[in-house]
């Protein structure tokens, strides 16, 4: 009789020491996680964060531009537990209804332009002067590939809105002229090493890995650097177009604020895994904060745009997000 007490009693002490579901099993595996390249260094700390509470998962993560990695799953059928996307638009997009069933919005951030001491006019590129500079023929500057990588079209996009906000015509030709080819490059952290060897003058980066980087930036105002909803409507009237799901087709893109979007797949490979760490990450002493740390304005609570999605978030999510209606 002592005996079984005893065991009641330390079952009941260690359900009170551990997680509920880890009293008896911890979870082990692999988590594959596809995601932007503008989130590497706050996920590279998210999984060392994660792994120390979960010592035998193993986070496995490959970065690419957003519309890349959609394209692994789609095109290419790769395995992936977990997509973050630099554009939930991307994920609602490519991935729902066939591949994921909910698209939950947990960051945004803002397009700056990025350059270094060795950049040319470094001394003198200001606010009111950038575009010129851009447009300077002894300037080297790029930007992502927009067919791949959001930061890419939403360079694009931004330069586009330049020529209405500055009410300089041409602005946009002028600046695209001045870009060839060989510095547009897969994504938009690529550039990094450019700018900081010298080899590139400017660069478009998000203002969060400019943070990151410890790269110089010029700040540009809010009706075009796509980091403001109360502008969203002047945003929507800059739209590129870049390619579709097919060969030769062609799909536009609107602008709009950055909102980033992170998913589960429907054939996780290890589900439960991949449930925890979206515990983890939508957490506000989890995941959020350490994007917080790291130069990026979280949403918190993050969002679903409907009641009806949130309901569809497994159990352990729900509670964490909130519906926009």
């Amino acid at each position: 009789m002592c005996f079984w007490k005893l065991l009641v009693s330390f079952v009941l002490l260690v359900s009170l020491v551990l997680p509920f579901g880890e009293a008896f099993a911890q979870l082990k595996g692999k988590l594959i996680i596809f995601h932007a390249g503008s989130l590497a260094v706050p996920l590279a700390k998210m999984e060392r964060e994660f792994e120390k509470k979960y010592p035998k998962v193993d986070v496995l993560r490959e970065v690419a531009g957003s519309i890349r990695s959609a394209r692994k799953i789609v095109d290419l059928k790769k395995p992936c537990d977990i997509m973050i996307s630099s554009d939930y638009h991307i994920i609602d997009d490519l991935l729902i209804p066939s591949y994921a069933s909910w698209n939950i919005q947990f960051a945004t951030n803002q397009i700056v332009l990025c350059y270094t001491n060795k950049s040319r006019y470094s001394d003198v590129v200001n606010e009111k002067n950038w575009y010129k500079i851009l447009s300077t023929r002894d300037v080297v500057w790029g930007h992502s590939d927009p067919d791949i990588d959001p930061c890419g079209y939403r360079s694009l996009i931004l330069l586009q809105l330049a020529e209405r906000y500055y009410k300089k015509p041409g602005l946009y030709q002028r600046c695209i002229t001045n870009c060839p080819m060989e510095n547009v490059r897969p994504k938009s952290v690529e550039l990094i090493s450019l700018l900081q060897t010298g080899n590139m003058d400017y660069a478009f980066e998000y203002l969060s890995v400019a943070l990151q980087h410890k790269l110089k930036f010029i700040r540009l105002p809010d009706e075009i650097n796509l980091g403001s909803f109360q502008y969203e409507d002047f945003y929507r009237q800059a739209k590129v177009k870049i390619a579709g799901k097919k060969p030769g087709e062609f799909r536009e893109v609107q602008g709009s604020p950055i909102v980033y979007g992170i998913t589960l797949l429907k054939n996780a490979p290890d589900r439960k895994a991949a449930i925890a760490f979206l515990k983890y990450f939508l957490s506000p002493d989890g995941g959020l904060k350490i994007l917080a740390e790291t130069g990026q304005l979280p949403i918190v609570p993050p969002v679903v745009p409907t009641e009806k999605m949130r309901q569809e978030l497994p159990g352990e999510l729900q509670g964490l997000v909130k519906s926009l209606r």
